[in-house]
């Protein structure tokens, strides 16, 4: 047994020191075996469209203005590689070329949390890096407005009504949950999207590295490019998983051949799950939603959306782990196991399993479309409602103890981040345009992946890494208050689950996971951090809660 397993057992027979409850179960679910590492539950919360920068450009430090949630940082909380300096005050996307869009990046406050939704797809995210300047955001990838039309006081010119809106950056004064978390735990600020591109991609990329292989594509080829043979495909846009029953009947869809992670877990026997808002085609929503069409309304953008978006459901794309019809587990016992719902569940489910004592060894979730984060239809105080009410019920329960909480995200939404990437996926296609017309990295292909098509030695259509994304880790075992400078990506996840429950096993093909780097400069598996409790916030405001255990 782990020392620091055998230490949290002590405290919690002892009667002077007071934590959240610690039950027998916590022994049972936090033995040595079968593991790498002390961690027996990795809990990925993959969330959409947010770029570091749009984040934490200004963190540790917040502007704290009167009626906003309020954050300062704790003496010694490292920077990160943000905004500073000229980055803030003469911009390279001051760019006459970016027209009235041109502007420096730009505080968005606690009441400006709806925004539009900006241009994230392949090409534009690459043109607007142009060869690695950084400086044509405004023009490729911004988006001006939302739908209260509301300013920005002092923005340099007045940004939100223009293209320049790509430009805004929230603090923690709005992201408030985050900042506590990234403060309490560790972050990394040089995590990046495996590859160019919107959310399908990145969801794709995060269970299989993989986005070559596409298959059964239908009704369009808009997301669609050769990947470099005669026959094979890769994604590079949005389109639905064909056979899904909630999907498009018109738009475009397709199916993928190749291995994910789910196929590598269920092969070792190792339990896992992925936990989709809305997947269960059985409930009714209070507003009479049902099936397909379940939806919810936010509050703060006033949008009706979906609670299941299909795209954003990776394992849907494989016939060895879709569940096209949403069949539902058998029972709560049957969840992250073999069954009729082959392991493809409701996020209702994850609560239920964990209640249960049947958290599954990994578990992927997706929050309802309005919670997901994706501007447009959801915002960042949804976003971060629905991330600290799944984090509070984790650490409340038993399986804290031996869990890693993961957040992550599918891909940037466009907004502006200032950090370039490593080029370690070369491309040459038509839609590549990063280093000059059809060209994205060297046109020797010299570090290109192979992909799923057989023969296909150098995949096209996956140019990576691409925009920076946060990389948050809250566990017990994570740093205190640490900020990880390694260069990491959206594989990085399944690296870990390979490394931790597979002895090391890449899913192979040209996977990303062949390069990702390790997040285990994340944790420290010798530092016992049982007798500091657990840091509970507020889902409304990201504070602490009052009388709620934290450091």
């Amino acid at each position: 047994m782990h020392h620091c397993v055998t230490k949290a057992l002590a405290i919690a027979t002892a009667a002077a020191v007071s934590l959240l409850p610690v039950t027998p179960a916590f022994a049972q679910h936090s033995s040595s075996g079968g593991t790498a590492t002390p961690i027996k539950h990795v809990v990925v919360l993959f969330q959409e469209n947010v770029s570091f920068d749009h984040y934490f450009a200004t963190y540790p430090t917040a502007m704290n203005l009167s009626g906003e949630p309020q954050f300062l940082a704790k003496p010694g909380t490292p920077a990160v590689n943000g905004l500073v300096g000229g980055l803030l005050s003469n911009n390279p996307n001051l760019n006459p070329a970016n027209g009235a869009g041109a502007t420096n990046p730009f505080r968005l406050s606690h009441a400006q949390a709806n925004t539009n939704d900006q241009d994230h797809n392949y090409t534009p995210e690459q043109q607007a890096f142009h060869s690695g300047l950084m400086d044509l955001f405004p023009e490729f990838t911004g988006v001006g407005g939302n739908a209260t039309g509301m300013t920005v006081p002092g923005a340099q010119p007045p940004a939100y009504n223009t293209t320049g809106l790509v430009m805004g950056y929230y603090d923690g004064n709005t992201v408030t949950a985050y900042w506590n978390y990234a403060q309490h735990y560790a972050m990394n600020d040089n995590s990046f999207d495996s590859q160019f591109g919107p959310s399908t991609p990145g969801a794709l990329n995060l269970i299989s590295g993989q986005t070559d292989g596409v298959i059964d594509n239908v009704n369009g080829t808009k997301g669609i490019i050769s990947d470099g043979t005669a026959t094979g495909l890769t994604d590079i846009n949005d389109a639905d998983p064909a056979g899904d029953m909630c999907s498009t009947s018109t738009g475009e869809k397709f199916s993928m051949s190749g291995k994910n992670i789910g196929d590598l877990l269920t092969a070792a026997g190792v339990s896992w799950g992925f936990f989709n808002g809305g997947f269960d085609l059985t409930a009714t929503n209070a507003n009479g939603t049902t099936l397909c069409a379940r939806s919810t309304t936010s509050a703060v953008t006033t949008v009706t959306k979906l609670d299941y978006i299909p795209h954003h459901q990776p394992f849907q794309y494989y016939a060895s782990t879709a569940n096209p019809l949403h069949t539902r587990p058998a029972s709560v016992s049957e969840i992250g196991h073999n069954g009729p719902a082959n392991h493809q569940y409701d996020t209702n489910d994850f609560f239920a399993a964990l209640k249960h004592g049947n958290l599954p060894a990994v578990s992927f979730i997706k929050a309802p479309g309005f919670q997901d984060g994706h501007a447009g239809y959801s915002d960042p105080l949804d976003e971060q409602a629905w991330i600290v009410s799944v984090v509070n019920a984790i650490q409340k329960s038993p399986e804290w103890w031996s869990t890693a909480i993961i957040i992550s995200y599918d891909d940037s939404d466009g907004w502006y981040d200032h950090q370039m990437g490593p080029i370690v996926n070369q491309s040459a296609t038509t839609a590549d345009q990063l280093s000059g017309n059809g060209l994205c990295g060297s046109a020797s292909l010299t570090q290109a992946l192979p992909g799923v098509t057989t023969g296909n030695t150098n995949s096209q259509g996956r140019c990576g890494y691409g925009p920076r994304l946060p990389y948050i880790v809250i566990s017990p075992f994570a740093k205190r208050n640490f900020v990880d400078h390694s260069t990491t990506d959206q594989t990085s996840t399944i690296h870990f689950i390979e490394d931790n429950w597979l002895g090391g096993e890449r899913i192979g093909g040209g996977s990303f996971d062949a390069l990702s780097g390790s997040i285990d400069g994340m944790f420290d598996w010798d530092r016992c951090r049982f007798e500091d409790g657990v840091l509970i916030l507020d889902p409304t405001t990201g504070e602490a809660q009052q009388g709620g255990f934290f450091f």
